[in-house]
């Protein structure tokens, strides 16, 4: 069962004193990719949506296997890394139910991986294609406006960030950040040195990602 409430519900918890309602999920997979980095993103993008938002999420975010049943316990997970990602049948299978059962993946390219997760995607709908979202998409104008996409966080190849959706039957299930790193800048300041306008930047964009699946 998800855990899945509207911001405003959890915002009316939050303003009665009530134990956190939310969790963010960090994805774990294998192939030898480092899910694992960025260790302060979800902390902090965390923090950043309740006081933006008025959400009520817990800044101890969870690390859950793909091919776990708890991952039908978080309405939003993020998945990033440096390099490969290997799903097995049973992995691709809990993920595409999970995503399909009303599931969201925010997956960013924490630089080197797009070639991997392209593939490890198509394992789990190989009926599907990722697709560019226009400037003019929703998920770039929540509280929040971006008007032209993405924000450019990390130099990687110096392209131009570019945001991919996955569609399940008109739904948005899976959101691909690319040339992005929308992580690194949701990271403590001193990790990466990014200015605070740039990490706010991405913070930003973040909890946009996070009130559009909340209200789609």
């Amino acid at each position: 069962m998800f855990l899945v409430l509207s911001l405003a519900a959890a915002a009316v918890l939050a303003s009665a004193a009530e134990p956190p309602t939310l969790r963010m999920g960090l994805l774990k997979y294998k192939g030898g990719g480092d899910w694992y980095a960025n260790p302060t993103a979800l902390v902090n993008l965390a923090r950043f949506c309740n006081q933006q938002l008025g959400a009520n999420f817990d800044t101890d975010y969870g690390e859950v296997d793909v091919g776990s049943a708890e991952l039908f316990n978080y309405a939003f997970v993020h998945m990033t890394g440096h390099g490969n990602v290997v799903l097995s049948d049973a992995e691709a299978e809990n993920l595409r139910n999970y995503l399909i059962g009303g599931g969201f993946l925010h997956i960013d390219d924490n630089y080197g991986m797009d070639q991997y997760v392209r593939l490890a995607i198509k394992k789990a709908f190989p009926e599907l294609d990722f697709v560019e979202l226009p400037f003019e998409h929703e998920i770039f104008h929540q509280k929040f406006d971006f008007k032209n996409g993405l924000p450019k966080i990390h130099k990687h190849d110096g392209k131009t960030p570019q945001g991919f959706g996955l569609f399940w039957q008109g739904r948005l299930i899976c959101f691909y950040t690319y040339e992005c790193d929308l992580g690194d800048g949701w990271e403590d300041q001193d990790v990466h040195n990014d200015p605070e306008e740039v990490r706010l930047q991405a913070l930003r964009m973040g909890a946009n990602i996070i009130q559009y699946i909340f209200q789609q």
